[in-house]
């Protein structure tokens, strides 16, 4: 056997060493392992059903009625009990979690060994240990339990409801601590989602509120969610006025286009120089310094296509304006924004020097058949047929008007009398030029313009 050894030492010893190792504990390591990874599943399953249950919504919920199975039940029966039903879970997951970490430390001590190093048995036992947790038993059944709420509630209602039974004096004294606490700190009121308050407007819409405050309810409702790109006046439609007009040209332009506040641009749009405010000119209509009216500017309000309208109608008070212009990523003018803009989000059209009748009329041609200039806002548009202004997002690209929309749906600009179809909606080509659309025929084809 010697001879054997040390005629061939690499192979023999390293039997030798497979042998002790795998032999003495071989099937405790395996069986730690296993054990392991059912708690670490288990852990995930727990996770994953809080995220579950407490992401139902109320259509959710109406729909496990209307299944009307067992398993349904058994979701609507654990929901109609939250706190208790979220002690139950914490208490289950604290109970996994502690297990696993004693598992995992007797399992690391066959891996490790007492002399090694304290940071490397830390970074084992401590940090190992505790992302994996984290990974595999919060965030990943967190993230799949709120994609998919109602199916990860049914696979877990009936686990549920035995641990319920087996937890319940632990739960009871949990509940009953935290409400004791709730009382002593006091109400502190309902956050309300926006969800929760989009729920709320259809059941008022259902039950017959007058038009204006239905138009009022779904402004407020939409109005945190809306981006400054998607309200204001496009770069083409601004009427602005180059720097290097003379005072009396600028005079009839101002008075001609009736708008009480006009961007002031140096060679191009993208470059403002200021706004101009009509009325700053009166005190100055009999003096000598007409020729230098440049210096009545004021400072321009830039803000990034991607400010959140509520935040800008915040900036506006603050700081006792009324318009800002809208720039891209690189800088360059995209439109402009008016407080009047924001205010028309919550209740409807407000008429105002800012508003070009011509531009904001559109004409009814017959059951669901309308006409549209083509500049028309998506926002409009959808207000005007009563659809929901995300209808067209997915489409849309970076557009924000309904002749730009339909570019992006076309990949071209489309000779007149084009047709072009998109689920419900017949879009016909009334007029163009060479650049761009002017005007639109929309048919929709169903109700389904009838929110």
């Amino acid at each position: 056997m010697l001879e054997s050894i040390d005629s061939d030492p690499l192979p023999g010893n390293l039997l030798i060493i497979l042998s002790d190792l795998f032999g003495s504990y071989q099937f405790e390591v395996i069986v730690t392992v296993i054990v392991l990874l059912i708690l670490l599943l288990i852990s995930g399953l727990i996770s994953g059903s809080e995220t579950a249950y407490f992401s139902l919504e109320r259509s959710h919920l109406e729909f496990l009625k209307e299944k009307n199975t067992k398993n349904s039940a058994k979701v609507l029966r654990l929901i109609s009990n939250p706190k208790q039903l979220l002690a139950t879970i914490l208490i289950t997951n604290n109970f996994i979690n502690v297990a696993i970490v004693i598992i995992s430390t007797f399992l690391s001590s066959f891996l490790v060994d007492d002399n090694s190093n304290p940071l490397t048995i830390f970074l084992i036992q401590v940090v190992l240990i505790t992302s994996v947790i984290l990974l595999f038993g919060e965030i990943i059944p967190k993230i799949i339990a709120n994609g998919f709420p109602i199916t990860i509630s049914m696979l877990m209602a009936g686990p549920l409801i035995v641990l319920e039974k087996v937890l319940k004096p632990l739960s009871y004294l949990l509940v009953s601590s935290t409400s004791f606490i709730d009382r002593k700190i006091g109400d502190q009121g309902h956050n309300i989602t926006m969800s929760e308050l989009s729920e709320a407007i259809e059941m008022t819409i259902e039950e017959g509120a007058p038009e204006d405050e239905k138009m009022i309810l779904k402004g407020i409702a939409s109005f945190g969610d809306k981006e400054a790109s998607e309200i204001m006046k496009s770069r083409m439609d601004i009427f602005a006025i180059n720097s290097e007009t003379d005072f009396k040209l600028m005079m009839e332009m101002a008075i001609e286009s009736g708008y009480s506040r006009i961007p002031v641009y140096e060679n191009s749009i993208d470059k403002v120089l200021g706004i101009f405010y009509v009325k700053d000119l009166l005190p100055f209509l009999d003096s000598e310094e007409k020729k230098d009216w440049i210096k009545l500017l004021r400072p321009v309000f830039y803000v990034p296509e991607n400010k959140r309208i509520n935040d800008l109608l915040q900036d506006f008070r603050t700081k006792k304006i009324h318009m800002a212009v809208v720039v891209d990523e690189y800088g360059g003018t995209s439109g402009i924004i008016t407080l009047e803009d924001i205010i028309e989000e919550i209740v409807g059209e407000i008429s105002d020097e800012f508003d070009d009748d011509e531009e904001l009329e559109y004409k009814i041609l017959g059951d669901n058949k309308y006409r549209f200039l083509a500049k028309t806002p998506i926002n409009d548009f959808c207000k005007v047929l009563n659809i929901d202004d995300e209808t067209f997002n997915h489409i849309k690209g970076e557009s924000d008007s309904l002749g730009g929309m339909l570019l992006e749906i076309n990949g071209n600009i489309p000779k007149k009398g084009s047709i072009i179809e998109y689920q419900n909606f017949t879009f016909k080509v009334i007029d163009v030029d060479t650049r761009k659309l002017k005007e639109i025929e929309v048919t929709v084809k169903t109700n389904q313009h009838e929110k």
